[in-house]
C-alpha cells in the first residue's frame, strides 16, 4: 500500500472514531452534570462526598474529552507531529483518570447506598415543609407505587404525625395513596372519612412496601449506565490511541521521504552543473586546436 493511501485511510478511521468519541465524551459531561446540579433527582440531596466525586471527575473528563478532539482533528488534518503526539499524552491522561472514576464509584458503591437511605429517612422526618425534597419523595412514592423506605410505618417518625400523638398510620402522604381527593390544600391524606383531627385529603388504597428497592435498582441502573459510558469510551480511546501512533509513524515517513527526494534533487542539481561545466572547457579547447591545424 502506498505511504500516501495508508495515511488517507488512518487519518479517516480517525475522524469516525474521533467523532464517536466525542459524542460519548458529551455524554459523560452531561452525566457529571446531571449528578451534580439536577434538582430533580435524588443525587442531588444526597450528602456523599464519593458520588460527588464522581459527578466532578465526570465532569471533568467530558470537559477535556472535548478538548482533546480538538487537537486530534486539528493534528491529523494538517499532519503535524507533535501535536498527534501530545493527543497520545492527553489519551492516557484521559484513560487513567476514567480508571479512577470507574474503580471509585464501583468501590463506594455501598457507602452511596448507605447515604441514600439516611437521606431518605431525614427527608421523612422533615416532610411536611413544601420542599423541593418533599416534592421529590412524592414522585418516587407516586411512579413506583411505594410508602416509605422499608414501608408504611416508617413515617411514624415524621414531625409533623408525632406532634400529632398518633400511633395508627391513620394519615400518609398523599403519594402513599393509589387515588386521592383533594379537597384542601394539604400534602397529607388519609383512608378515614370520620377522622376527627384536622383536616386532610382523603386517600384510597396505600401502598403497603417501601421505597428502598425500588431506590437500590434506580442506583444500580443509573450506576451501571455511568460505568458502561466510561468503559466504553475508554475502549474508543484505546482505539484511537492505536490509529494515532499508527498516524503519527506513516507522517514521519513520509516526511523523511520528502527530505530524501529533496536531497536527491540537489544532488542531481549539482552533478548536472558539473558535468555541464567539463563539456564547455572540453568545447573551448577544441576549437583552438582546430585553428593550429589550419594553420
Amino acid at each position: 500500500m502506498k505511504l500516501n493511501v495508508k495515511i488517507q485511510l488512518l487519518n479517516f478511521c480517525f475522524q469516525v472514531f474521533n467523532f464517536i468519541f466525542l459524542a460519548l465524551g458529551l455524554s459523560v459531561l452531561g452525566s457529571g452534570l446531571w449528578i451534580l446540579f439536577d434538582r430533580g433527582s435524588l443525587q442531588t440531596v444526597l450528602p456523599s462526598v464519593e458520588l460527588r466525586t464522581v459527578g466532578a471527575g465526570l465532569m471533568l473528563i467530558g470537559a477535556v474529552v472535548l478538548l482533546v478532539t480538538l487537537v486530534g482533528i486539528l493534528g491529523a488534518e494538517k499532519q503535524i507531529r507533535v501535536v498527534l503526539l501530545l493527543y497520545v499524552g492527553f489519551l492516557i491522561v484521559l484513560i487513567l483518570g476514567q480508571l479512577f472514576v470507574t474503580v471509585l464509584l464501583l468501590i463506594n458503591r455501598d457507602k452511596i447506598e448507605v447515604s441514600l437511605d439516611q437521606t431518605v429517612d431525614d427527608i421523612i422526618v422533615k416532610f411536611g415543609a413544601d420542599s423541593s425534597e418533599d416534592r421529590l419523595m412524592d414522585r418516587v412514592q407516586k411512579y413506583e407505587g411505594c410508602c416509605g423506605r422499608t414501608g408504611p410505618a416508617d413515617w411514624l417518625n415524621n414531625s409533623f404525625i408525632q406532634r400529632l400523638n398518633l400511633t395508627n398510620l391513620d394519615i400518609l402522604p398523599c403519594s402513599c395513596f393509589k387515588s386521592y381527593e383533594p379537597t384542601v390544600n394539604s400534602s397529607w391524606c388519609s383512608e378515614l372519612l370520620n377522622y376527627t383531627g384536622p383536616q386532610f385529603n382523603w386517600g384510597n388504597g396505600s401502598y403497603d412496601t417501601g421505597c428502598k428497592e425500588k431506590v437500590s435498582d434506580w442506583l444500580k441502573e443509573n450506576t451501571l449506565t455511568v460505568v458502561s459510558m466510561d468503559v466504553g469510551l475508554m475502549l474508543i480511546e484505546g482505539l484511537q490511541l492505536v490509529l494515532a501512533v499508527q498516524l503519527y509513524g506513516a507522517v514521519g515517513r513520509k516526511t523523511a521521504a520528502r527530505k530524501r527526494d529533496a536531497v536527491n534533487e540537489t544532488n542531481d542539481e549539482l552533478d548536472y552543473g558539473e558535468q555541464n561545466y567539463a563539456y564547455s572547457d572540453g568545447y573551448t579547447d577544441h576549437p583552438a586546436h582546430h585553428h593550429d591545424y589550419q594553420t
